[in-house]
């Protein structure tokens, strides 16, 4: 009898999603190798470069990040979310992505929503960069993309942590990567802020509203009230969906003092899901066995 199947479920969670790669890293450094990789939002494209071979590259790139390089990639636009992201996603298909999920070292799938029916889209053929583009379509931030004339938008609006999709793809072991646990701890800036002059409200000045209360209490920023309540949406979804579909091993890095747009901070992202995934190796090692 040859050894399980082992698959991996990489979680959606924003920025927390660079957690992602300290996961598979301490996987490798235990010798351990999946043989399937699913994945949700920024969990689809780790996941997607990963597969593509091109993990280093991803690391060297995400430790380097200053909040200035992240401002950078957000190209502004109000076509159906307040980013466009054809500057990031051209970027990162250039340097991390394979052409087509054909060309991966092993199988590879990711979670989208259907935004005029809201039905799970498992998308797992085709144009790589064009999946995880509309995996990551975060409502309200990104733009929907479009794939064969249906407008997707970020998976984790329906299945957060595709525990179900590596289970479809013959996993006999799961291991998901649940990046929402810590969603009571999620953080809101404010006008003035860490965000600064230099930040969200220089790049977008009107996405915060100073006085919204009408005793000179400022709102939180626009990005945080959109990231923040899909991380709710999301965490509780996810809670419910593994109730009935349950891992076999639950990695979930401690990620609560870290904001869902700190792109930047990725060391400490990448250092937590490492963390994490070190205090679950004995079980999974004994399921592999």
């Amino acid at each position: 009898m040859g050894s399980p199947r082992l698959g991996i479920a990489l979680g959606s969670g924003s920025a927390r999603g660079w957690a992602h790669i300290g996961v598979l890293r301490a996987l490798q450094h235990a010798g351990i190798e999946p043989d399937l990789v699913c994945g949700t939002s920024i969990g689809a494209f780790v996941g997607a470069a990963f597969t593509s071979g091109k993990l280093d590259e991803l690391e060297d790139w995400v430790a380097s990040l200053t909040r200035r390089d992240v401002l950078g990639f957000f190209d502004v636009g109000l076509g159906g979310g307040l980013i466009k992201g054809d500057r990031l996603l051209n970027f990162v298909a250039q340097r991390f992505l394979a052409g087509d999920f054909a060309d991966l070292d092993r199988p590879f799938a990711c979670v989208a929503t259907d935004l005029a029916n809201g039905r799970e889209v498992w998308l797992k053929e085709g144009g790589l960069i064009s999946a995880v583009r509309a995996s990551i379509a975060l409502p309200g931030l990104f733009a929907p993309h479009q794939i064969g004339g249906r407008f997707l938008v970020d998976g984790g609006l329906v299945n957060p942590v595709p525990v179900s999709l590596c289970r479809a793809l013959d996993a006999d072991v799961v291991v998901a990567v649940d990046l929402g646990m810590d969603t009571i701890n999620l953080r809101l800036r404010k006008p003035g802020g860490e965000a600064g002059a230099q930040g969200w409200r220089h790049k977008v000045g009107r996405w915060l509203v100073r006085n919204g209360n009408g005793d000179g209490t400022p709102r939180p920023a626009l990005t945080d009230v959109v990231t923040n309540s899909v991380a709710i949406m999301q965490g509780r979804i996810s809670r419910s969906r593994m109730a009935g579909e349950p891992a076999d091993v639950l990695v979930a890095p401690r990620l609560g003092q870290m904001g869902l747009l700190d792109y930047q901070r990725g060391v400490d992202a990448i250092t937590a899901g490492r963390k994490a995934t070190e205090h679950m190796l004995p079980l999974l090692h004994s399921l592999l066995e």
